[in-house]
């Protein structure tokens, strides 16, 4: 898939679910109200959407934040 295609993809609720992004709808819009998740496309009525190369920009990013995070040890 081109960088352009991934661009303009879309993936939606359910998309993200099956992505392991499994967190209510109240918790994304409090996410995206602080800028820490992605803003949401109205597609018309109450279907939504998001761009699938800032889903995958925002897991990475959650991936690389893993990465230097450092979780007491037991």
């Amino acid at each position: 898939m081109t960088d352009n295609a991934l661009t303009k993809t879309l993936a939606t609720r359910e998309d993200l679910k099956r992505m392991g992004i499994n967190v209510s709808n109240t918790t994304k819009l409090r996410w995206e109200a602080q800028g820490r998740f992605p803003r949401r496309i109205r597609m018309g009525g109450t279907t939504v959407a998001w761009f699938m190369s800032e889903i995958e920009e925002w897991l990475a990013e959650r991936d690389a934040e893993r990465a230097h995070t450092h979780y007491a040890d037991y």
